[in-house]
């Protein structure tokens, strides 16, 4: 990759100085037939339908230049969308980015959120295929993912069944945790700061799961009894959670109990961790890996317990409350 000048603001290199900062000489994998460059993308599409999902990450939401680096925002906007892929049962194929900040912006942190979210494309092996940039008072960064799903129906919200097992891949409450430890003024412990600042959702295993025969999935943007929330809702059902099935990180209730907080309810309503939670007919189908700690019953909404969750304050994640 060429080398970019260091210094400077967006004003100063000018809209194609941005793009070309984002773009230039970055690799595309062979199922992207036409990169960035020209009027739209085009991208190879073999199964004959495109898995389609857009997030939107705004400064002072969803991230802070003083919490976090750059380059690990760059990663989280990515680690959202190919969680959502993944949900799907499908493979992530490419990206599209348009990317709004104040012409006072440094090109360093332009090249920042570029190195990270490139970095997550290529881990997932697609590429960033085209996207926008606009001025705006505040740093936005959208990504819309484009995903395959080689052959399969995607996996939806609304196929959970009376008597499925419902399982997680992934950590829970991780992203919760390490927030409150920033929020304290703290860098530590790493491994809860890292969850928050580039969470690491297992998007391989979305394939895996629709493989298994899962009926339903949905991955914990929002946080696991929120998630579950739509899947109930979308399928006339009700989850039943087991609070002692519910996996709960020894790290996790280390810190919880250093902060004066509930390790459980981080787990139970943490958003942003991007674990997928999905159900399956029975205990044998579900996947290696995968950890059952609830189930699907006649009824409506979700329950922890056999009882409506009784935990202080909401459930997960709400804008405009």
């Amino acid at each position: 990759m060429a080398s970019r000048a260091p210094g400077g603001s967006v004003a100063d290199v000018g809209e194609f100085g941005v793009i070309d900062r984002i773009t230039a000489d970055r690799p595309q994998p062979e199922g992207t037939l036409l990169g960035p460059g020209d009027d739209a993308a085009v991208l190879a599409a073999p199964d004959g339908r495109v898995v389609a999902t857009v997030d939107t990450l705004v400064q002072g939401v969803h991230f802070r230049l003083d919490w976090s680096g750059p380059e690990q925002v760059g990663r989280k906007a990515v680690a959202a969308n190919l969680a959502d892929v993944a949900a799907m049962g499908a493979v992530p194929t490419g990206l599209l980015l348009s990317l709004a900040c104040p012409a006072s912006t440094p090109t360093d942190v332009v090249d920042g959120l570029a190195s990270g979210i490139w970095d997550a494309a290529s881990e997932a092996g697609i590429g960033v295929v085209g996207g926008d940039t606009v001025s705006a008072e505040q740093i936005v960064v959208s990504i819309t993912a484009l995903g395959d799903l080689q052959g399969r129906e995607p996996v939806r919200r609304s196929g959970a069944k009376v008597g499925n097992v419902v399982a997680v891949r992934g950590v829970l409450g991780w992203s919760a945790a390490g927030m409150e430890v920033l929020r304290r003024g703290f860098r530590s412990p790493v491994a809860m700061v890292a969850a928050h600042r580039t969470p690491r959702p297992p998007f391989t295993e979305g394939p895996v799961a629709a493989r298994a025969g899962a009926t339903a999935m949905v991955d914990t943007s929002d946080g696991l009894l929120a998630d579950l929330g739509h899947v109930a809702e979308a399928s006339r059902v009700r989850i039943d959670v087991r609070s002692d099935l519910v996996p709960v990180a020894d790290k996790l209730r280390d810190i919880a109990s250093a902060l004066g907080k509930d390790a459980l309810t981080w787990a139970l309503t943490g958003g942003e961790d991007h674990a997928l939670v999905a159900c399956f007919p029975s205990e044998d189908a579900v996947p290696e890996g995968w950890q059952v700690f609830a189930d699907v019953r006649l009824g409506a909404g979700v329950s922890v317990d056999a009882d409506r969750w009784g935990g202080a304050g909401d459930p997960g994640w709400r804008h405009w409350r």
